[in-house]
């Protein structure tokens, strides 16, 4: 910067390097996010003997909040005997509804008890009530952000080997500080508004095992049926408009293509997202009875489009989602 060097800096401890994600959650993940260190809150038997290093509550989307369990970690720890274990244990946490019906107690019972907490989680709710909230987000969002100081050439191995815990739940991030006197840089990457949109890379001669692994059935064993049904009309309608429209899932969405993507579709148990690659105007003028959201500057970076997202919840005005579609596979070709 200006012709002078940033140093990166070594984090000795994981202490000090959950500190520099906990003073500074808003810059790294976004000033519509709340983290909660619970470390001395939380009993460990609450879920299931192993607490995370946060929680974070990612308000951007504000039909669909994600809720994550954190986990900071530190690269010259042992994969197999540090991490492994403690990612495991959280898989057993989200599986338990007593163990989550009891994080959500908790979880309200300190927002209750701090004033500047609860306005926080207010000013973002909106109308919308605390309890309710904690409890929605935390039964339909289940993901655990794994933040570590270097890549650990591990996680691909697990994330392929366990592809229904590993490769659904755990986003991985890598996160950087760099120093010159009191100025400070962070490198993240993926940068937070794409974590859910990144596909990893793929070896050449592993590249027909990875597309049997992520399979339609892959991404639609936890949803509810009726959201499987919307897609199936969806991917029908699509279907019947040219047979030789691919339906072409990766770890992350099922996209939609031909010469080209023009829809990413994902999933959550009670909801399904779509992004379709039309400006947002567009979309406007075809939508009239669902809310669109832009995609950010960086992810239209990262599809290489414009595009809005919308979210279905049940079969309602289908039709002038489908006729989107049709219109968005027309100007890819």
């Amino acid at each position: 910067m200006e012709g002078k060097r940033f140093t990166e800096k070594e984090f000795e401890t994981e202490e000090e390097f959950e500190k520099v994600i906990k003073n500074n959650y808003k810059t790294l993940f976004g000033s519509k996010t709340i983290y909660l260190d619970l470390k001395n809150k939380v009993e460990s038997r609450t879920l299931g003997s192993a607490i995370p290093d946060g929680l974070l509550f990612d308000f951007r989307d504000e039909e669909s909040p994600e809720f994550y369990l954190v986990e900071v970690e530190l690269q010259k720890h042992d994969f197999y005997k540090h991490v492994f274990p403690q990612i495991t244990k959280f898989f057993a946490f989200f599986t338990n509804p007593k163990s989550r019906n009891d994080l959500i107690e908790k979880i309200f019972s300190i927002v209750k008890s701090n004033s500047k907490l609860e306005a926080e989680f207010k000013e973002l709710l909106g109308e919308k009530e605390i309890y309710k909230f904690l409890k929605d987000t935390i039964e339909d969002s289940q993901n655990i952000l794994l933040i570590l100081d270097e890549n650990k050439p591990e996680l691909q191995e697990v994330s392929e080997t366990y592809t229904d815990t590993w490769g659904k739940m755990v986003k991985v991030e890598i996160l950087k500080q760099y120093t010159l006197n009191e100025k400070t840089i962070f490198v993240m990457g993926p940068g937070f508004e794409e974590i859910e949109l990144v596909e990893p890379i793929v070896e050449e001669e592993a590249e027909e095992e990875y597309v049997e692994k992520y399979t339609e059935s892959y991404h639609l064993e936890d949803v509810e049926e009726n959201i499987k049904a919307i897609y199936e009309k969806i991917k029908s309608a699509m279907i019947r408009l040219d047979p030789e429209i691919k339906v072409n899932p990766q770890k992350y969405y099922i996209s939609l293509r031909k010469t080209k993507n023009f829809a990413y579709i994902g999933f959550r148990k009670k909801k399904m997202h779509i992004i379709i690659t039309l400006p947002l105007e567009l979309g406007s003028s075809l939508i009239k009875n669902h809310k669109l959201k832009p995609l950010s500057e960086g992810s239209q970076k990262f599809y290489g489009m414009s595009g809005f997202r919308v979210t279905l919840e049940n079969e309602d005005n289908l039709d002038e989602i489908i006729k989107t579609l049709e219109e968005a596979y027309k100007r890819c070709q």
